[in-house]
């Protein structure tokens, strides 16, 4: 399955259209973006957002780089905790939870810290929670021509818990098993099992 690795944007200098769009956003909810309290508002609200939308800069196959390696390991390599947020695409809201990944090495293995910082490529991105999903899953198959591929997101998304329905426990659960993940039952039930 080819990934659907989505190419770098140019990187452009935005900062000051950023602040000023924020400082129209400041006025047109009926706030003075000139009283003290505010006066650097747009400035750090600025950074905040290019911050927190930086995979855009990130070419994948530059972060992997040279950290795959060979290896004759045929078990299942996981890593499960991994903190992510995001935006979510519709509301500009952040959401905030955590990715497990496993993935059947074919010949290969990647750097275990490249395995978090694909994580965050996408996630620092606009998103729904479904394709961040399914773009840490594909990424990890393409790159490791792996046998197979297992990622779950567990996330908590503001714009359901602060605005319209408001419900504040409510966490979603997305999932992508491709290869032996999606083929094998013993496999997904193993990766599930180290999950708990």
């Amino acid at each position: 399955m080819e990934a659907t690795v989505e190419k770098p944007n140019t990187v452009v200098d935005t900062s000051n259209s950023i602040e000023t769009a924020f400082k129209t956003i400041l006025t047109e909810i009926g706030e003075n973006p000139e009283r003290e309290g505010l006066l650097k508002t747009p400035v750090r609200a600025a950074k905040s957002f290019k911050a927190l939308t930086s995979g855009y800069t990130v070419n994948i196959d530059e972060l992997i780089n040279n950290a795959l390696f060979e290896s004759d390991n045929q078990d299942m390599i996981m890593v499960k905790d991994i903190e992510l947020h995001s935006l979510c695409e519709h509301h500009l809201l952040p959401f905030l939870g955590k990715c497990h990944v496993a993935y059947l090495p074919n010949g290969k293995i990647i750097g275990l810290s490249k395995i978090a910082r694909i994580v965050d490529a996408f996630a620092h991105r606009l998103q729904v929670q479904e394709r961040l999903t399914q773009q840490i899953a594909e990424t990890l198959m393409h790159s490791l021509q792996a046998r197979g591929v297992g990622v779950i997101i567990e996330a908590q998304h503001l714009c359901m818990t602060m605005r319209g329905v408001a419900k504040q426990n409510s966490i979603m659960k997305t999932s992508l098993m491709l290869g032996s993940f999606n083929e094998n039952n013993n496999i997904r039930s193993e990766f599930f099992h180290l999950i708990r």
